[in-house]
């Protein structure tokens, strides 16, 4: 019988899946493995050969990061549902990298950087991979530049990013590096204003008796751009005017508190987000006075484009003018002509 000693640390590393438990691929058309996670489209989808795959990055610029997972693991979702939600994240990741996933119990056969044939599992053995989720950067020589052990909050998964990709290792330790760039940490909060709605929230336009638009932020406590989107931009003077002109509500997509959306659907937040399609923390989404959707934003703004984003749904443009960029050029134009001046990074 296993020491209690031992079940404890396999536990605490999310080793708790001892027999294999099958990978989601593995179960039979129409069952569920209910502690499969989703990884996002844009992983490789990799036949396992690891001299391939290293090739193709390396004709591409990029490097490779092998990715060992497993069912149930929780901070494999947190990986995947947290980071991944963080839109300069997903972006440095495809800019740099190619990511391939192996299940450290899966039974898909790898050909390895030796050549040599074996299960994801042998492999993942061979490799010493002790905690889910493990990462593997590796070089354009198929050499180890470095490995994440365990779950990276975004700061800190950013700088690894940053690291490899810009070849640091030829200059210094990760370590090192770390001293000197000094990663902020997000607050791990959410920055839900007394003046937002608050919950229960009810998103229905008629259950405010108003015909304000609804500006709906969505966004998740480990997120270093909510964190400057409050802190830096929305906390100006101009933009809080803006606001103004908006109901608000600030939606935690991962959150399982109850909401009754714009149209009356009553739900929790992490489902009504995953409906509409939200992939990225913070986004915008604007509604109109009759609770339908006519405007989002999902890219990384500035004080500009914050607010010409309020302002173009706020002033009714997008009615006549359904090209957002152009609404901005004129916008910028316009303030010239008044003698403002236009920074569009301010």
């Amino acid at each position: 019988m296993m020491k209690a000693t031992t079940l404890s640390i396999l536990l605490l590393f999310g080793l708790s899946h001892l027999h294999a438990a099958e990978s989601q691929e593995g179960l039979g058309k129409g069952l569920v493995n209910p502690g499969f996670h989703d990884k996002p489209a844009w992983f490789k989808n990799s036949f396992l050969d690891l001299q391939e795959d290293l090739q193709e990055a390396t004709d591409e610029g990029k490097r490779l990061i092998l990715y060992f997972h497993q069912d149930g693991c929780p901070y494999c979702a947190k990986l995947l549902n947290e980071n991944f939600s963080i839109k300069e994240i997903v972006d440095k990741t495809q800019q740099g990298f190619q990511l391939v996933a192996i299940n450290i119990w899966g039974d898909r056969e790898v050909s390895g950087l030796d050549g040599e044939s074996i299960t994801e599992k042998a492999f993942a053995a061979s490799m010493k991979v002790m905690y889910t989720p493990t990462l593997l950067f590796l070089d354009e020589q198929g050499r180890k530049v470095l490995r994440v052990n365990g779950y990276y909050a975004p700061h800190r998964f950013m700088a690894a990013l940053d690291y490899v990709a810009g070849r640091e290792e030829r200059k210094l330790s990760f370590r090192d590096y770390l001293a000197r760039i000094q990663p902020v940490a997000s607050t791990g909060k959410l920055h839900r204003q007394p003046d937002y709605l608050q919950p229960p929230m009810d998103l229905r336009r008629s259950a405010k008796g108003n015909d304000k638009p609804l500006l709906v932020l969505m966004e998740m406590k480990q997120c270093p751009p909510c964190d400057e989107l409050h802190q830096e931009i929305l906390s100006q003077p101009e933009l809080q005017a803006s606001l103004g002109g908006f109901d608000v509500a600030l939606v935690d997509i991962w959150s399982g508190e109850a909401l009754i959306t714009p149209d009356g659907k009553s739900m929790k937040a992490t489902d009504w987000a995953e409906g509409l399609g939200v992939q990225y923390a913070p986004s915008m989404l604007f509604f109109d006075a009759q609770g339908r959707e006519v405007f989002r934003s999902e890219a990384y703004l500035r004080s500009f484009h914050t607010q010409a984003a309020m302002d173009y749904v706020s002033s009714g443009s997008y009615r006549d003018q359904p090209n957002f960029q152009r609404f901005v050029q004129a916008r910028a134009e316009e303030m010239r002509e008044r003698g403002e001046v236009v920074d569009l990074m301010k």
